[in-house]
């Protein structure tokens, strides 16, 4: 299982690597558009269409909302993302209680669009704004940190977790999560955002404001696993699919970064920091 995994990583990540960062704009957008067209294919299976067939029209539903989405505004389809992970805040709190609410197999299906087409957006969005204000290649960085974000997020967590994890986060939904790992992810990245202030040589301000952002991404990294987390509980699955050996699925990879990515790209879009090229 461990070589699985291990061949598995060697091989997707000069792929993933190449597919963020030396692409241009337009290979970006597809590139980023077949990944979360194999996430909208698992998340079909996570709201229960049980036929191939079904799965991949779900599929290309989400890719026909892309195409039409990729030249309008991104601002109110990141705002859509926010409003959409404080609810999944509550759904996740409640669970198992209002299942009946979102339980229907079109329910889930619609649930999917709010996780993954902003991330998408967010995604473009962070990766062509420098095209408009002369930060093209910049922003590649602001792509790198939101990933780095997560990472240093899970791997805090991971940590803590099982040097203090007893209060469990949310048993009914993901019993290995922990308060503790919580805290420490969020200390991971304060001190990771804090680190990178001064390697950028931000002023105390922005350096301030960098971190609050950071702290909000990483908590809502986690909104990002718990609900997928949550789904794949409902439908009795242990892993989005089978694409990734070792790894189980796209969406398995990526749950956390679909409430992250959003969510900062809103953010320093709100902050100027995408048009004032601050990075």
């Amino acid at each position: 299982m461990l070589i699985t995994r291990i061949i598995t990583a060697l091989v997707l990540a000069p792929i993933a690597i190449g597919g963020v960062f030396l692409l241009d704009p337009r290979g970006f957008s597809l590139f980023t558009g077949v990944v979360i067209t194999l996430g909208a294919w698992e998340w079909a299976n996570m709201s229960g269409l049980v036929r191939q067939v079904h799965r991949v029209l779900y599929a290309l539903a989400v890719v026909v909302l892309l195409f039409f989405l990729r030249d309008l505004p991104a601002m109110p389809v990141l705002w859509l993302a926010l409003a959409w992970w404080l609810i999944c805040f509550a759904l996740v709190r409640s669970y198992p209680a209002g299942t009946h609410a979102w339980g229907s197999v079109p329910v889930r299906m619609l649930m999917g669009l709010p996780v993954l087409v902003p991330a998408w957006v967010g995604l473009n969005h962070m990766r062509t704004a420098g095209l408009y204000y002369g930060d093209a290649d910049n922003n590649l960085l602001l792509i790198l940190y939101v990933f780095c974000v997560v990472w240093v997020a899970d791997i805090g967590a991971y940590f803590a977790g099982r040097a203090f994890g007893k209060a469990k986060l949310a048993p009914r939904v993901s019993p290995g999560k922990s308060w503790a790992g919580v805290w420490g992810g969020l200390l991971a990245v304060a001190i990771f955002a804090a680190i990178i202030s001064q390697l950028a040589g931000a002023r105390w301000p922005d350096a301030v404001l960098l971190v609050l952002a950071t702290l909000v991404t990483g908590g809502v990294s986690v909104l990002g696993d718990l609900l997928e987390s949550m789904l794949k509980r409902f439908r009795g699955i242990k892993d989005s699919s089978g694409l990734l050996p070792g790894h189980g699925g796209i969406m398995d990879r990526i749950d956390s970064l679909t409430a992250a990515i959003p969510v900062f790209a809103l953010m320093i879009t709100l902050l100027g920091w995408l048009k004032t090229g601050y990075w």
